[in-house]
């Protein structure tokens, strides 16, 4: 909105020309969404508990855990709240990715919102049914898919990079559509699954964002692009800001979210966080490195597929306990120090997926 009132003005007013900038913009965002976070944060925590939205602890957890029962939940709220007033303010809004991951983050945030409204306020222990649940994240991300591949007039939507190869480029053609569902609705889930233990789903979001913003950036920039010989995506560029807004908006709910945790973002944070960072993946076309970048997301849900599978074929369990961050519970380690070190894996993570910018 700034960029759009204020730099039109920029040949009368030579200081609003600094609103063209990228690196300015995503500063200005990642510090609105840390504010908004500060400023409403204690607010809606004060709500949430007075609404008796607390968290339900499994007993058959690790017991470590049953001192959080009761914790307020569904704060992601204030993850999109952040969100939604920073990409609003600093965004270019007549960029048409902007809205698609804009589009992600609301209508997953929506469907979290629903199943953690059914659970911990109307009590049904399963909140949305699985179909349903997988249902609603198939058709919001179809209708990315659809609109990327039919109607966003970008000839590289049905391209697919691939990491490490200069030349290595796939033609998915029509199964771009079912590609970008499978991309947006596994990174989800694969940050909800992540999602269980003080600040680590947050923290591992702010890292992804910081990695993503060189990443879209690069992409982004048609003179960087050609010269790293990676995939050119015009317009892409202006997602460097929306990986400002989700950096600012991860802190922000990390000050409250911070072990020992004040609220937790619940399905309505998580989803929505999963689906902008699968969305943004689908329009930078960088799906392949998200898999790096977000290694972590990935092996979580990976544990819990091994898990499920091996107990159903053989009756025994690969881990103690899944996602995988609860079974270094169970041997033992202190919370926080799964916390810390799946964060320093991801910050090694993210940065062999940089390196795969220039390795090629």
């Amino acid at each position: 909105m700034l960029y759009n009132l204020l730099y039109p003005f920029h040949t009368t007013f030579s200081g609003l020309n600094v609103f063209k900038y990228l690196t300015f913009r995503s500063a200005g965002a990642a510090i609105t969404a840390l504010v908004v976070s500060f400023l409403l944060g204690p607010a809606i925590i004060r709500r949430l508990r007075a609404l008796k939205v607390g968290q339900q602890v499994r007993d058959d957890g690790p017991q470590s855990h049953l001192n959080k029962q009761g914790t307020p939940t569904m704060g992601g709220l204030l993850i999109i709240a952040a969100i939604t007033a920073s990409v609003l303010l600093w965004s270019d809004l007549t960029n048409k990715y902007v809205w698609v991951v804009l589009f992600a983050t609301l209508s997953f945030g929506g469907i979290g919102f629903a199943d953690d409204y059914l659970k911990v306020v109307k009590k049904r222990s399963t909140g949305l049914r699985p179909r349903q649940k997988f249902g609603l994240q198939i058709i919001a991300s179809m209708a990315i898919g659809v609109y990327l591949y039919a109607y966003a007039g970008d000839p590289e939507a049905a391209h697919l990079s691939v990491p490490f190869f200069k030349r290595l480029v796939i033609d998915l053609g029509w199964f771009s559509v079912p590609f970008t569902v499978l991309v947006i609705v596994g990174s989800s889930n694969a940050v909800n699954l992540t999602d269980g233990l003080d600040g680590l789903a947050a923290g591992l979001v702010g890292i992804a964002a910081i990695a993503n913003a060189i990443i879209v950036y690069v992409g982004g920039n048609r003179i960087l692009a050609e010269y790293l010989k990676i995939q050119y995506i015009p317009g892409s560029g202006e997602l460097v800001v929306f990986c400002g807004v989700l950096l600012g908006a991860s802190l922000g709910f990390l000050w409250y979210n911070a072990h020992p945790a004040e609220v937790f973002m619940g399905d309505v944070g998580s989803l929505s966080l999963g689906g902008a960072l699968g969305a943004m993946a689908v329009v930078t076309k960088h799906e392949l490195i998200l898999i790096v970048t977000g290694g972590i997301f990935v092996a979580e849900a990976v544990s819990v597929m091994l898990q499920v599978a091996s107990y159903k074929m053989t009756g025994k369990r690969i881990f103690k306990m899944a996602p995988v961050h609860h079974h270094f519970e169970q041997i033992g380690w202190p919370e926080s120090k799964v916390i810390i070190r799946f964060w320093i894996i991801g910050i090694i993570l993210a940065l062999v997926s940089l390196s795969s910018l220039k390795l090629r």
